[in-house]
């Protein structure tokens, strides 16, 4: 079978398990279990937690003992198993820990589908830049199939998103052992000191003010993508409460109108090169913070009838929120760093958007929300909620502009 293609099926399956239940858990866990919004805040923490943990764990054991599709295998297969427990469960605190389990296993898998990709292709030969890429993208479209079969399905507050989930990664840890071997590099020296070996050199990089203030607005703008996987689905769906709204293709379709998101989000990386030649690494980052601010605004102000079109708007311009920092960010640390500690410096800027970044803001904006924007009924005031992310988006857009300081040199294509 052609490698190329086998690649596809994995990078399609890895985003598959995750888009058949994380932007509709909301529903399930306010809907179907009617649990509290704090503690839903926590369950998010733990994508979070387990950025934070594991990546650089598995990342030493990939390169020392077991070969790297084996362990991208197991974890999945471990995994599989948690998401099948999860619709036994009855009670928040156990749910948390239970999700937990199965964020340990599936988030490291995240890198270590790259590094599986990547190994195959150049022990094959292939331009890795060039054949990646569009491998990479089926990863969106089977977030996006799993995240059209929850909603179509009448699953999107059921547990059955769990068995999906579980179903895929199985099939999906199975199908990694008959992969390509990826052996151990060993490239990291037995005499290396423990910070090396843990990744952790490139923490000094905090001791330059340019590359610190990076980071830290790197941690601020992974929470604010975790406050729309986190609620999207619920807000659109929490419209069936309203009577003139209960019918309407939103409420019925949820979970299909934020998958526009993902949709956006291919459509949006094809335009990074031009926008990154026109206008440079800190100038795109900052049009990133500033869709994060329409994103928010728009979800506020929209709803199912006339402003339908703001709900759709919001979705598209989530691609430009999300891609244009994300790999603009990636670039800016490729050009600063050193070669020696460049991989280090990446799983850094992971680490404090996807790791830091998603367990504050999953665990602070449950609580926000919760205290200031739930009447004593659980009625969420979506409007206020939208508005105050919206604000929180835009004092980071003020503050990255005024305090990072950049040359805006122009990237060529």
């Amino acid at each position: 079978m052609n490698l190329k293609f086998r690649l596809t099926v994995m990078s399609f399956l890895q985003f598959f398990v995750w888009g058949a239940w994380l932007i509709t858990v909301g529903n399930y866990w306010f809907g179907t279990k009617q649990w509290s919004g704090a503690e839903f805040g926590a369950i998010f923490s733990t994508l979070g937690i387990s950025s934070i943990i594991m990546p650089a764990i598995t990342g030493i054991i990939a390169d020392k003992w077991v070969n790297a599709e084996k362990l991208y295998g197991a974890l999945h297969i471990l995994g599989a198993l948690a998401l099948c427990y999860i619709p036994q469960v009855d009670n928040p605190t156990t749910f948390y820990y239970v999700i937990f389990a199965a964020m340990l296993c599936y988030m490291p898998t995240i890198s270590l589908s790259n590094s599986v990709a990547y190994s195959i292709l150049k022990n094959n030969n292939f331009d890795v830049v060039k054949v990646f890429p569009p491998i990479r993208v089926w990863g969106t479209v089977g977030f996006i199939a799993a995240m059209w079969i929850t909603n179509l399905t009448g699953n999107k507050a059921s547990a059955n998103m769990f068995y999906l989930a579980a179903l895929a990664a199985f099939i999906l840890g199975v199908y990694s052992f008959t992969l390509p071997k990826c052996a151990p590099q060993n490239l990291i020296a037995s005499d290396a000191h423990w910070t090396e070996k843990l990744g952790l050199n490139a923490f000094k990089l905090f001791g330059t003010y340019k590359m610190a203030l990076f980071f830290i607005f790197s941690m601020f703008l992974g929470g604010a993508l975790q406050l729309t996987n986190m609620y999207g689905d619920v807000y659109l769906s929490e419209f069936a409460k309203m009577p003139e709204y209960a019918d309407s293709i939103v409420v019925k379709y949820s979970t299909i109108i934020m998958s526009i998101s993902q949709i956006s989000e291919t459509l949006f990386i094809l335009a990074i090169p031009f926008f990154l030649k026109r206008f440079g690494i800190k100038q795109v980052m900052l049009i990133s913070m500033l869709a994060w601010v329409l994103r928010f605004g728009l979800f506020a102000y929209g709803n199912p009838m006339d402003g339908l079109w703001m709900i759709i708007a919001s979705c598209i311009v989530y691609g430009m929120a999300f891609d244009f920092f994300n790999i603009s960010g990636s670039l800016f640390v490729e050009t600063s760093t050193d070669a020696s500690i460049r991989s280090s410096a990446q799983g850094l800027f992971m680490m404090m958007s996807n790791g830091f970044g998603a367990f504050f803001g999953g665990l602070l904006s449950g609580i926000v929300i919760d205290k200031f924007f739930t009447d004593a009924t659980g009625i969420r005031d979506w409007h206020g909620i939208w508005l105050s992310f919206a604000g929180y988006a835009l004092v980071i857009a003020v503050l990255f502009a005024v305090m990072f300081k950049h040359k805006h040199e122009k990237i060529s294509e």
